[in-house]
């Protein structure tokens, strides 16, 4: 995701550090990590607490894009249901990659504490429901995680008890996991930035890459051109997820970035603020076209819900976020929207994360799809496994097949929309 206004962005009232100066000149370095959001950052930094010398290239300033301006949901799972991923990989390793995205749940709240990251992190996260099919597929999916993959952090709460605990009548089941939670992505990611760099990471901001030369040799170095230097690296990780834009094509024809828009309401005071969800707990519902919703530390409420799939916003994000909100909460009608921005997400066909390899010893992560606040920083791990020399947990998720976007160049983006058309009608129905 990125910025669409940096004037009216609520997560930039967070102060911005001093900015790393760009890469100059020519440097060698053990690793080079493409991408300053979560998964470059949580790469370099394991990777730095293995005792390699890494260098940290990001185009903007670190959490310019979506990890630093997100929803901020911490949710279990991934985008796709775990019968895509079944099917990909077979039961065995489908398990495996469950047990991954719960450890990237766990890694997520140890990285906060190990590095005292002040994020606002508060546990609890819903799906809820808003019809009988809905009901009956969040009893299934709590009844088949705890059979299948022995997770049972998962509790159901039906209509009566749910609207003690989300003041709306617009929903109909929830499933809640204590495991789940919410936080402030872009202190998260300043955060595991200020970690890295203490821990050795060279961070250079203001610095796209324009070209990148993998090596196809084991022993060769990969070459990563900016404006200003160029740095040669013996391993390389690119992680700029929807603003890589076409860097790499053949990882480019895989992803389509997808806007999202996300508004935040005058501060409603501790005692209204909790009185909308009683919990606290982050909510996500089951449409196609979904809403998701939370209650910030300084008692606002930050609303989630337009998409765009044309790559245009031709609306006014305020405005619709706005009639959206208050179909869900029609006690905040007369609420102010003090903040409202948007940006751009990356999606996969089948939405099932798509980790690779570019060469022998470079590597790529993107496609999370929605779902990165938890499996972002779970890849940067991983990816400092292979480099590392264990490559068994990320080539599972380099097994999963994906294809290209059907409509090539011109005409992919049209076809999505076609489909999200259809979506939506159901979301209706």
């Amino acid at each position: 995701m990125g910025p669409a206004d940096e004037q009216n962005y609520y997560y930039q009232s967070t102060p911005r550090p001093l900015s790393h100066a760009p890469l100059a000149g020519e440097q060698r370095y053990d690793v080079c990590v493409v991408g300053g959001g979560i998964s470059g950052l949580s790469a370099a930094l394991h990777l730095a607490e293995r005792g390699m010398r890494v260098a940290l290239l990001e185009a903007n300033y670190l959490g310019y894009g979506g990890s630093g301006r997100s929803g901020g949901q911490s949710i279990l799972g991934y985008a796709c249901e775990m019968s895509t991923l079944e099917k990909a990989v077979g039961a065995a390793d489908a398990r495996r990659l469950w047990d991954i995205s719960v450890e990237g749940l766990r890694l997520q709240r140890e990285l906060i504490s190990r590095h005292a990251i002040d994020c606002d992190y508060t546990s609890g996260h819903m799906i809820v429901g808003l019809k009988p099919r809905h009901d009956h597929g969040l009893r299934a999916e709590l009844d088949m995680l705890a059979a299948r993959y022995d997770y049972h952090s998962l509790r159901f709460i039906a209509r009566d008890e749910l609207r003690t605990i989300i003041a709306s009548d617009r929903y109909s089941s929830a499933l809640y996991d204590s495991n789940g939670g919410h936080l402030h992505p872009y202190r998260y990611t300043l955060g595991l930035g200020r970690a890295a760099e203490a821990a050795g990471v060279s961070i250079f901001e203001n610095s796209r890459v324009t070209r990148l030369d993998v090596a196809q040799h084991a022993g060769a170095d990969s070459s990563i051109a900016t404006m200003q230097g160029t740095v040669r690296a013996r391993h390389l990780l690119v992680a700029g997820g929807a603003l890589l834009g076409a860097l790499v094509p053949a990882l480019q024809k895989k992803l389509m970035a997808i806007g999202t828009y996300i508004a935040v309401t005058q501060p409603l005071g501790e005692e209204r603020a909790r009185s909308l969800i009683t919990n606290n707990a982050a909510a996500a519902d089951m449409n196609w076209i979904l809403d998701y919703f939370r209650l910030s530390s300084d008692h606002r409420l930050l609303f989630g819900g337009r998409v765009s799939y044309s790559g245009l916003d031709p609306f006014d994000s305020a405005r619709v976020l706005r009639q959206r909100m208050a179909r869900v909460f029609p006690q905040l009608t007369e609420a102010r929207i003090e903040y409202a921005w948007g940006g751009f997400l990356d999606i996969t066909l089948n939405r099932a994360p798509h980790f690779g390899r570019l060469g022998p010893n470079a590597y790529f992560v993107q496609g999370l799809s929605g779902h990165g606040m938890v499996i972002s920083g779970m890849a940067g791990k991983l990816v400092s496994e292979v480099i590392g020399g264990t490559a068994e947990r990320f080539d599972i998720f380099a097994r999963i097949p994906h294809r290209d976007f059907p409509g090539g160049t011109w005409f992919r983006r049209p076809a999505l929309v076609l489909a999200m058309l259809w979506f939506r009608l159901l979301d209706m129905l």
